[in-house]
């Protein structure tokens, strides 16, 4: 009977067109409060989003560790000798906070992962012009990936990306979509927008 249940109302979802996510969600969700990333060096990585990125350093704190015990094992899913050196909280215009992290850690990884790689990220940054943006981060020493290119074809029409890297090797992106994207066109709904912060 379960079953039969979860099956018409897959159906039904389905038949209205309602994604099937639709149907739970997390109580109380409201949206992304902030990213964090790890860093081998935070005041070189603070320097460059407020710098560069133009972000705004907000505060400091820790450090945290090191535990007798297996605390940030069972809280952070790190190796039980880690150290939490330092986070520091950044903004960058209308988006999440990034909470900056150095660790310390017996078994750390030196190298980001890249996007082909399990865990992979990256972070995007809206700009009103993808060409003047691009050339500023070329005029400031920053390794851009190519040039710009469109995203024909897919949901994302309308919006045009690059990626670039940080000084300390993690893979970011700068994308434009002044018209919209398709998909919001076609379909009445909106993408997260930081020129309207909805």
């Amino acid at each position: 009977m379960i079953k039969t249940l979860s099956r018409l109302a897959c159906a039904t979802l389905a038949a209205l067109h309602i994604p099937l996510a639709a149907s739970a969600e997390l109580p109380g969700m409201r949206g992304t409060q902030h990213i964090g990333i790890t860093v081998p060096d935070v005041d070189e990585a603070v320097a460059f989003l407020v710098d560069v990125m133009g972000c705004e350093s907000f505060f400091s704190f820790g450090p945290f560790g090191p535990f007798e015990d297996d605390w940030m094992e069972k809280n952070l899913n790190v190796n039980p000798r880690a150290v939490i050196d330092i986070i520091t909280m950044v903004r960058c215009g209308n988006g999440p906070a990034l909470e900056v992290f150095k660790y310390s850690s017996p078994d750390q990884q030196p190298t980001p992962p890249r996007n082909s790689d399990i865990g992979g990220y990256h972070i995007a940054f809206y700009v009103d012009d993808i060409n003047v943006a691009t050339e500023y981060l070329r005029e400031n020493g920053v390794r851009v990936l190519e040039s710009p290119h469109p995203l024909t074809g897919t949901g994302l029409e309308g919006m045009e990306w690059v990626y670039f890297l940080t000084p300390w090797g993690m893979q970011m992106e700068i994308v434009s979509a002044p018209d919209g994207i398709v998909d919001e066109q076609q379909n009445n709904r909106s993408f997260w927008d930081p020129r309207s912060g909805s």
